[in-house]
């Protein structure tokens, strides 16, 4: 007697995954992929974080080095620093940073930020170094937006003068050297030149300059004693 065989069944479809599987799968997913990333990251930034802080720090020496020469001083400029808050007569709006200069001990100049807040475009940020003479080493402009191929003269770098750039006059100068009452351009009766057609911006930077000078000459003194690291307060002890 012959059996028929039973035909074969087809082997049943798992069963649908259910909503909170699915959520918890794709948590999982993204979990992971969090972990990773941010291992990462954080391992791309420890491995780069040197060079940055490298290239940093040789970006500011590149650019004291405008206004204070290296063989000038021989202490890390860098590590001895004060914290200045917003000044108003250095026309500065946020933190930024003093540097102390010093030979042999001694201190040999102050290098510093200022601006001028009336250029003929608005802010115009400088940096300078007043040696411990009182006098000026020099002054450069760092960030500006006056008119191109006009009012641009006060940087350097924009001058067609290269052989003595407009900005080279203050070099030496001091407040007794001319006296402050001539520290103007010499369309308004000072000794500092300007450029025809555009005295706006040779007139804020004098003046800026000027303020600077004075408040670096009036706060020297204690500027050089505090704590490298510290914040300086204008009323501070």
């Amino acid at each position: 007697m012959n059996e028929t065989a039973a035909p074969a069944t087809a082997p049943s479809a798992p069963p649908p995954a259910s909503a909170p599987r699915i959520a918890l799968r794709t948590a999982a997913i993204m979990l992971a992929f969090t972990v990773v990333f941010t291992t990462l990251m954080a391992g791309v930034y420890q491995l780069t974080q040197p060079v940055l802080q490298a290239t940093a720090a040789d970006a500011k020496r590149r650019l004291i080095a405008e206004v204070l020469p290296p063989e000038d001083y021989d202490n890390d400029l860098l590590a001895d620093a004060l914290e200045l808050p917003p000044i108003a007569e250095l026309g500065t709006t946020e933190v930024t940073r003093l540097y102390r200069a010093r030979k042999q001990g001694e201190p040999a100049a102050l290098v510093f930020e200022a601006a001028a807040l009336d250029g003929y475009s608005g802010r115009i940020g400088l940096i300078l170094a007043v040696r411990a003479d009182g006098r000026l080493a020099a002054v450069r402009v760092t960030q500006h937006k006056e008119t191109p191929g006009l009012g641009d003269y006060i940087d350097p770098k924009k001058d067609k003068n290269k052989a003595q750039p407009w900005i080279s006059q203050f070099a030496g100068r001091s407040l007794t050297d001319p006296p402050a009452a001539k520290w103007r351009v010499k369309k308004d009766g000072g000794v500092f030149d300007q450029r025809a057609g555009a005295t706006i911006s040779a007139r804020a930077v004098t003046h800026a300059t000027a303020r600077a000078l004075a408040w670096a000459l009036a706060h020297g003194e204690r500027l050089y004693t505090l704590p490298a690291g510290s914040t300086y307060q204008e009323n501070g002890p």
